[in-house]
């Protein structure tokens, strides 16, 4: 099992930033890639940001392009996802993963063997 746990939500005006933390425990993350999904109310979840195990690859959704990034420090256990010019429809709860196929990233929920509790980010306009 690998217990995920988010940290940095908060509320904050448009156009200000955030940074998310995950920080993992449990069975060892090596090898994990890891990504970020929001769910915002009366919505479905959606995929945010991933990255592989290594860091080198990374994916993002069109909508956080250029304003978010992705990132991580495996000596810490740790995924960050930075999100600066923040606009009120990013206003979410913003959920970690960890998938155990660490070689590429992943953007489809099912891929996703772990789970966090999730962190409220409100963006207010």
């Amino acid at each position: 099992q690998v217990q995920l746990v988010e940290s940095g939500g908060g509320l904050v005006q448009a156009g200000g930033s955030l940074r998310l933390s995950c920080a993992a425990s449990g069975r060892t993350f090596v090898g994990y890639a890891m990504g970020w999904f929001r769910q915002a109310p009366g919505k479905e979840r959606e995929f945010v940001a991933a990255t592989s195990w290594t860091g080198n690859l990374r994916n993002y959704a069109d909508s956080v392009k250029a304003r978010f990034t992705i990132s991580r420090d495996n000596a810490k256990n740790t995924v960050y996802l930075q999100m600066n010019s923040l606009k009120p429809e990013d206003t979410a709860v913003y959920y970690c993963a960890a998938a155990q196929d660490g070689i590429y990233y992943h953007t489809r929920e099912y891929e996703y063997d772990y789970w966090g509790q999730g962190t409220q980010v409100t963006v207010s306009s």
